[in-house]
């Protein structure tokens, strides 16, 4: 997480909580990660999501193992306008030795359901 000058650094995802299973983060909704109209790009999104349930496998992977999102699915319920921030909590669904199941919810600094995110990432060795 200490890495620099990744997507997540330039997406400004700043991580808040992490342990066994679970995984929080936000990131504020500014105009580099808008679509033209003023309102958060689901690329974005998705990036947010995949970057919560990467850092959530690596803290269980070992020393050996890395990591890489082989599946994402992603519903957009509501749009998020600029100036706002994003919260994103990540709970593991599935932790076998090969894959990693990920559930990503995407909520307003209000609370609203904005994107639910799938992410299934395969463990290598």
């Amino acid at each position: 997480m200490s890495e620099t000058n990744n997507l997540m650094e330039t997406l400004g995802i700043t991580f808040t909580h992490l342990s066994s299973g679970k995984v929080e983060a936000v990131m504020p909704v500014t105009k580099s990660v808008c679509q033209p109209f003023g309102i958060l790009h689901g690329g974005a999104t998705i990036a947010l999501a995949e970057s919560v349930a990467g850092q959530g496998s690596l803290f269980l992977c070992t020393q050996d193992e890395k990591p890489a999102g082989t599946q994402v699915s992603c519903n957009h319920l509501s749009a998020v306008k600029e100036g706002d921030t994003v919260h994103a909590t990540g709970t593991i669904l599935h932790l076998g030795k090969t894959t990693h199941l990920w559930n990503i919810d995407i909520t307003t600094s209000g609370g609203r359901l904005v994107s639910s995110v799938r992410v299934l990432n395969t463990i290598l060795k």
